[in-house]
């Protein structure tokens, strides 16, 4: 027999088979004996009460033998003769599209704009100590998108268990944490994750595949409502018959060259704010009711929301233990993310903390483009604001809702520097004003939140898509482009690492349907 149970356990008891069996010999009526093996399927902390415990769904074998066995088998094969379909962009969406054109027996050809994950560093790294912006290699751009250096969160809101547990096992299989499996918020790492990408490229060149770096597209040719050519890098043509387009959600240039061709976007609502950082102390102290995060419990996250005249005002890609990264792919502009390495054992928690922006927030919302555009302009103030640099604009909690400019800043995360200044100059008036209301109804729920001990700054504007690349929902390809796959974060039709997979991966099975038909 095999039971599916919920326990509570301790957690200094977490990683005690003997305290796990005792828990649940408490539910079932046989002895330890009869109770052979038990599998556990999914972890959460629960930290509601003063009690902090972990609830751990699991499967009870009774008189009977457990045999791990892997769900997912992967069909890898050579396809470097078959026939290719081309993906643009290396982020989760275009690997794991091209991982399943693989198993599809397709060969996937991958251009990639930026550098392989070893070449992205020296990029990252003048950015971070000389605040040099790389158009083409950044935070943003380069193999493994924008999650390979910032976070490597694998949480997703996808409810097909199926999807997300066949994305998590591959990410297994290649080097992960096995622990991502059964975590309700697994976590790789921004420092695992180069390793974990390199291998998923290494599997797809065995394979037959290409990848080829440094490689923009530049041009697109339709011809009759179908997608015939592209140019790479000005110059290179390329005849092709399918394109799954993965380009994530700061590729405007992409954008700009559709709407030039014509090809049918559109505006798209988003959200835009502000990274908040505290110390992880704080953070620990407040969500764990302790005095001191004990050993034997992670640094602590939250996730809090509110509506504000009709708004949400939210938490976004909350990072225990993390640092805020300079994320502009331009010169000229500042965009702030949050990361934080496997241990996340820095000494700040940092979030996003946006605003709702629906089209009717946006000037000529009609046009397909202004939403990106209204995203862009505040970018561009934040830049001005911090004496045209990327060391970004910044306050203390309190001094913002008080409209007081810091007369310092406290120590933080942020490597290329702050700027004293007052955000709400920077933030357009409906964002800042409903950021002032919300804060300290958030400090009203979490102790500490609203002080300043704590720092915003600007901007957190590379939330989602502001553009849609409509897409028809069976077929998946683009609405007017026969043989145009729209895909992921770039697209408007998904959002993180394992959702942007799951896409890709769908995008790859409509590319079979399309050659089978």
């Amino acid at each position: 027999m095999i039971k599916e149970l919920e326990i509570t356990i301790a957690p200094e008891f977490l990683h005690n088979d003997s305290a796990i069996r005792a828990q649940i010999l408490k539910l079932v009526p046989v002895s330890n004996q009869e109770l052979t093996a038990f599998q556990i399927l999914k972890r959460s902390i629960d930290a509601r009460s003063h009690r902090v415990v972990y609830r751990i769904k699991l499967l009870a074998f009774i008189g009977e033998e457990y045999i791990p066995h892997s769900l997912f088998n992967f069909n890898i094969q050579d396809v470097t003769n078959a026939k290719p379909a081309h993906i643009i962009g290396a982020g989760p969406a275009g690997l794991f599209a091209a991982l399943r054109l693989i198993e599809n027996g397709i060969k996937p050809i991958l251009f990639e704009r930026g550098k392989n994950v070893k070449d992205r560093r020296r990029d990252l790294a003048l950015l971070n100590k000389e605040l040099v912006v790389n158009p083409e290699s950044n935070y943003c751009f380069g193999e493994g998108g924008a999650g390979t250096y910032s976070d490597g969160k694998m949480y997703t809101r996808s409810t097909k268990r199926g999807e997300v547990d066949r994305i998590l096992a591959r990410f297994i299989q290649h080097g992960a944490d096995p622990d991502i499996a059964i975590n309700t918020r697994p976590h790789i790492g921004t420092n695992k994750l180069p390793q974990i990408i390199q291998s998923l490229r290494e599997l797809i060149l065995s394979c037959g595949g290409e990848i080829h770096f440094n490689s923009k597209l530049t041009d697109i040719e339709i011809q009759n409502n179908r997608l015939n050519s592209i140019v790479i890098n000005e110059n290179e043509r390329h005849p092709i018959t399918s394109l799954i387009l993965a380009t994530g959600h700061s590729a405007r240039d992409i954008y700009e060259l559709l709407h030039n061709k014509g090809v049918r976007l559109e505006a798209k609502p988003f959200a835009l704010g502000v990274r908040i950082e505290h110390p992880q102390t704080l953070i620990d102290q407040a969500q764990y009711h302790c005095d001191s995060r004990p050993d034997s419990l992670p640094p602590a996250y939250y996730n809090i929301v509110e509506q504000v005249n009709q708004k949400g005002v939210f938490s976004f890609c909350m990072c225990p233990g993390g640092i805020i990264a300079p994320c502009a792919t331009s010169p000229g502009e500042v965009v702030v993310n949050g990361w934080s390495p496997s241990k996340r054992n820095n000494p700040f928690a940092n979030s996003g903390l946006v605003v709702q922006i629906d089209l009717s927030d946006i000037p000529n919302a009609q046009d397909p483009l202004a939403a990106l555009n209204f995203q862009h302009a505040v970018e561009k103030k934040a830049f001005e604001s911090a004496n045209n640099s990327i060391k970004a604009p910044a306050q203390r909690i309190v001094d913002f809702v008080e409209g007081k400019v810091s007369s310092f800043l406290p120590e933080n995360s942020y490597i290329p520097g702050l700027t004293s200044t007052d955000l709400s100059e920077v933030l357009p008036a409906h964002v800042s004003s409903r950021l002032k209301k919300a804060l300290p109804v958030f400090g009203k729920k979490m102790n500490g939140y609203y002080s300043n001990d704590g720092i915003i700054v600007g901007v957190e504007s590379r939330t989602s898509s502001p553009v849609r690349i409509p897409r028809d929902k069976i077929t998946l390809q683009h609405v007017e482009v026969q043989g145009l796959f729209p895909c992921a974060e770039g697209a408007g039709y998904a959002g993180g690492i394992v959702s942007a997979a799951i896409d890709g991966e769908k995008c790859a099975d409509a590319v079979r349907t399309f050659y089978e038909n």
